[in-house]
């Protein structure tokens, strides 16, 4: 059971990651577009949807992954203190009462959106000769899909913790740098850092 929940876990930290890109590309068609505008005096009208629907693409794929490391933002402030178990609890409970509901709702409509856009053919109609609109509301189900399927792990973690009182593994990906565990992996102490940084401010008085 572990290996599987670890290998969904993969799977959206490979599509989020993939889709990450889409910022830096994002990133270089805003510098492009603004030079082109200001200083070619050259503006691409379709740039401004293309740049929404590359934002909007970003946005949502990277929610199943955002949800395999257990990053989306939580209201209750009081949660961190509570014991695993209980933490599982209230997290199953809102799993069944809102998320389930909520991301398949999200899936249907969007899959319904998303088959009636590529049916009629759909351009933005914000600009003249707006760029074809179905494919960014293709990832409008893709993303829900993926979530969804990210939920159900999640309900099974909180099914295991309730059983174990503990939490299952997660898969490993980038994170914060530890200050403490890097000291301890390059055999750094404070008093080694304390005596750089008076090397650094009074450097004169170490040269006599």
């Amino acid at each position: 059971m572990q290996k599987l929940l670890l290998a969904i876990d993969q799977i959206s930290t490979f599509v989020g990651q993939a889709f990450s890109w889409l910022i830096v590309a994002l990133t270089f068609m805003i510098s492009w577009e603004v030079f082109s505008r200001y200083a070619l005096d050259n503006p691409h009208p379709w740039a401004f949807d293309v740049m929404s629907m590359m934002y909007g693409s970003l946005f949502m794929m990277a929610g199943a992954y955002t949800l395999s490391k257990n990053g989306h933002v939580r209201g209750d402030v009081l949660y961190g203190f509570f014991p695993p178990r209980l933490q599982a609890g209230l997290d199953l409970a809102l799993y069944f009462l809102f998320f389930i509901p909520g991301v398949v709702a999200m899936a249907w409509a969007g899959y319904n959106y998303a088959a009636d856009s590529w049916a009629i053919n759909e351009h933005s109609n914000i600009t003249a000769n707006g760029p074809p609109v179905y494919p960014f509301k293709t990832i409008i189900p893709l993303a829900g899909a993926f979530l969804l399927l990210q939920g159900l792990v999640e309900i099974v973690r909180c099914i295991v913790c309730l059983q174990q009182g503990a939490w299952p593994a997660r898969a490993h990906d980038v994170e914060e740098v530890d200050v403490e565990k890097l000291k301890e992996m390059v055999h750094v102490k404070d008093e080694d850092i304390a005596k750089l940084d008076e090397f650094v401010v009074h450097p004169k008085e170490y040269q006599k």
